[in-house]
């Protein structure tokens, strides 16, 4: 990996990209707290056993809480709550620590590429790099670039994803890129069929998985995303929400991250 890749985050997107590239280089990972750092670590070191079969060499990820540390990476990464305030407020933090070359980045879902590269002052070196969870196993990763893009920033940005053993494909900035803008309304609609018929999330993921061969049926995958974060991507794609999964995301029940959704998380 001829980047030095840099990732601001240090949720399981943050990790999971870490813990990938480290099979490739050094990385740095920016924690906001001691606590956050502590609890990066491990989740790293687990995904990269598991990745490998090996344990992380701790010389090849570096989880610092000083963003200033990142100023040593060629590739900066953002990789927070899908939210446009902080994800802008973060990137624009991160382009002050940047180099004169470093290339910027976010990891959004479905936000405006365009609007997070005006925060960083910089959009003739920003790029939409959508990776999938989990990182350490999803092949694919869309590609999305402001207007204002170099083509040199479009050449690393392909090159990092294929050293990072990954399939880019170029997609246009719209809400929810390719994948979200065609699975949210798919998966609401399997909630809205179970509330209107009854029927119980194991039988809609069972038809799904059996008669169409998906790995995943809606409600698991519905619950592995995170109800709240499916309602945030629903909302800017502007597919309607369904009520139920609101009334879900109001009890706390946000799916296998709080051990309850649609469906239990012993």
């Amino acid at each position: 990996m001829e980047e030095r890749l840099g990732i601001a985050g240090a949720g399981a997107i943050a990790c999971g990209l870490a813990a990938t590239a480290a099979r490739h280089g050094d990385v740095l990972l920016w924690a906001r707290s001691g606590s956050s750092a502590d609890r990066a670590r491990a989740s790293i070191a687990k995904l990269y056993g598991k990745l490998t079969g090996e344990e992380l060499d701790s010389s090849r990820v570096h989880v610092v809480t000083d963003l200033d540390a990142l100023a040593e990476a060629t590739f900066l990464v953002e990789a927070v709550v899908e939210d446009h305030g902080h994800k802008a407020a973060l990137l624009a933090d991160l382009s002050g620590h940047a180099g004169a070359h470093a290339i910027l980045a976010t990891t959004t879902s479905s936000l405006s590429i365009g609007e997070l590269a005006k925060a960083t002052g910089h959009p003739d070196r920003f790029v939409g790099l959508h990776v999938f969870n989990p990182v350490t196993r999803m092949e694919l990763v869309e590609l999305v670039f402001p207007p204002q893009a170099d083509p040199r920033v479009r050449d690393r940005a392909r090159a990092l994803c294929e050293a990072l053993g990954k399939t880019p494909v170029e997609v246009p900035d719209v809400p929810g890129f390719v994948v979200n803008r065609l699975l949210f309304p798919y998966l609401f609609s399997a909630v809205e069929l179970m509330s209107e018929t009854g029927i119980a999330a194991e039988d809609v993921d069972r038809c799904m998985t059996l008669g169409v061969g998906l790995p995943m049926g809606p409600m698991a995958l519905l619950d592995f995303i995170g109800l709240d974060v499916a309602q945030a991507i629903g909302k800017e794609i502007d597919t309607p929400v369904p009520e139920r999964v609101r009334e879900l995301i109001a009890a706390g029940s946000l799916g296998r991250k709080s051990g309850q959704g649609f469906y239990s998380y012993g």
